[in-house]
């Protein structure tokens, strides 16, 4: 089954900033909850671009290290990006970013579309733990990103 998980953000800075921070992959870290002992093992020493891969170890569950190996699959600077994994957890990941100049700031979308694992047991599994869990990730990121930006009033 096809899952989607959509959040919108407005930060009060320049797009500019805002497209900075989130295209340099080693920033992913400090919007990764501590939890999940993210780290990126290659390709995030450079500035994100079209085709580039970044493999990352990360604990989605406690005491369980996964590989996860993601493309930057499309880019348009200050517009958007998609990265795709590759190998990794997910039977399917897609996850959008886009970035919009609005009068607050910039508002900034990401839409995921992931399927999990496991055919019909991925699905429950899903239902009971994978979408809370990436809904609390997605939590954990928006209050980072409130404390790097700020938050419109």
């Amino acid at each position: 089954m096809i899952n989607y998980l959509h959040r919108e953000q407005i930060l009060p800075a320049p797009i500019e900033k805002v497209w900075a921070y989130f295209c340099d992959p080693k920033n992913l870290n400090e919007i990764t909850p501590p939890d999940m002992k993210f780290e990126i093992v290659s390709g995030g020493d450079v500035k994100m671009y079209e085709g580039q891969v970044v493999e990352y170890r990360v604990e989605f569950v406690r005491g369980l290290r996964s590989l996860w190996l993601t493309e930057i699959a499309h880019v348009r600077e200050n517009e958007y990006f998609v990265d795709e994994q590759r190998v990794g957890p997910y039977r399917f990941w897609y996850h959008e970013h886009s970035f919009e100049s609005v009068p607050a700031g910039v508002k900034m979308t990401d839409h995921v579309t992931y399927a999990a694992p496991f055919g019909l047991i991925g699905d429950v599994v899903n239902a009971v733990w994978i979408r809370q869990r990436l809904n609390g990730i997605f939590d954990f990121r928006y209050q980072k990103i409130v404390e790097l930006f700020g938050s419109v009033k």
